[in-house]
């Protein structure tokens, strides 16, 4: 679990283009990761 303000593990993710990215690359940039259900999904 983390606690607010402590820093995110490593990661990659997909993007909106499906090229992966990794949360390293990032660095001394703002991110915002944005979880969703993905349509047509019961619930």
């Amino acid at each position: 679990m983390l606690l607010e303000g402590s820093p995110a593990p490593e990661f990659n993710l997909a993007n909106h283009h499906d090229d992966f990215v990794k949360l390293s690359g990032l660095q001394g940039k703002r991110v915002l990761v944005w979880f969703y259900p993905k349509a047509d999904t019961p619930g």
